[in-house]
């Protein structure tokens, strides 16, 4: 089979899953069937028609519009289903056809949905993290690299240091900093990338979140309390880990090498 065709078949497939996990950032926080009914536009009511539904190019062939009352269509739907199709093809370029590949698809599209929802709600519903630690911790016995100790080592690293930050806050400052669905998104991750991976997203989270949190309240004239919605940033930075992770500390620890 062509390398291009494969290469092409699963930015097609992840388009498709993109649409799908539209669907599941849009209904899962309103616990609403992710099956029934079918997808419809939010501001008529109107059910979309199959051929309306075709992944980024009904977006484009209808310029972004619903068919029937016009009202603009959020870009962020075609945005997403791009998402999911690139790191579906990512992860093939990393992995090749193995049930690695396929794990590391269903996990980096698990933290989609929960960047997605954190956004709009602020919330990580639990109904995704609390399953998503037993089974990325199976998951986990089918990653080469990862295995069980460092799987439950993450688990314990990953939702123990959140935990150990957000109760030193809540006491120094009687007020609460972090919240619990932050905690339980660190321990799914360290089941499925390890202690090591854990550090990193602890790491890449911070630093990426402290520069991105500046910006905003230097941009909208906020002040320090402007709230900020941490999980998207521990998925980013969980996101490097699967696809730069082992390379950058590789890279760090020979240059520290070097210096030393």
């Amino acid at each position: 089979m062509p390398e291009s065709f494969i290469r092409v078949s699963f930015f097609i497939y992840g388009l498709c899953v993109g649409s799908f996990l539209n669907v599941c950032i849009y209904r899962l926080p309103l616990s609403m069937s992710l099956v029934k009914p079918g997808s419809s536009c939010p501001s008529c009511n109107t059910p979309i028609r199959f051929y309306d539904n075709i992944p980024v190019l009904s977006f484009l062939l209808l310029l972004g519009r619903c068919r029937n009352c016009k009202h603009p269509i959020s870009f962020r739907y075609p945005l997403i289903e791009l998402i999911t199709g690139i790191l579906w093809l990512l992860c093939y370029l990393k992995y090749d056809i193995s049930l690695s590949c396929f794990i590391h698809i269903l996990f980096l599209c698990t933290l989609l949905v929960v960047t997605w929802i954190d956004i709009d709600h602020r919330i990580i519903p639990d109904k995704i993290s609390l399953p998503g630690i037993p089974v990325f911790f199976i998951a986990a016995m089918f990653i080469p690299d990862v295995g069980f100790l460092n799987s439950l080592f993450g688990i314990l690293l990953g939702g123990g240091s959140l935990l150990l930050v957000a109760e030193s806050y809540r006491m120094i400052t009687k007020q609460e900093g972090m919240g619990g669905g932050d905690i339980k998104l660190l321990a799914m991750i360290g089941a499925m990338i390890g202690w090591k991976g854990v550090f990193f997203t602890i790491f890449a989270s911070s630093a990426v979140g402290t520069v991105i949190g500046l910006a905003v309240m230097i941009i909208t004239r906020n002040n320090m309390k402007l709230a900020v919605p941490f999980g998207p940033f521990l998925s980013l930075g969980a996101c490097l880990y699967v696809f730069f992770g082992e390379d950058v500390i590789q890279w760090y620890f020979g240059i520290s090498g070097m210096a030393g």
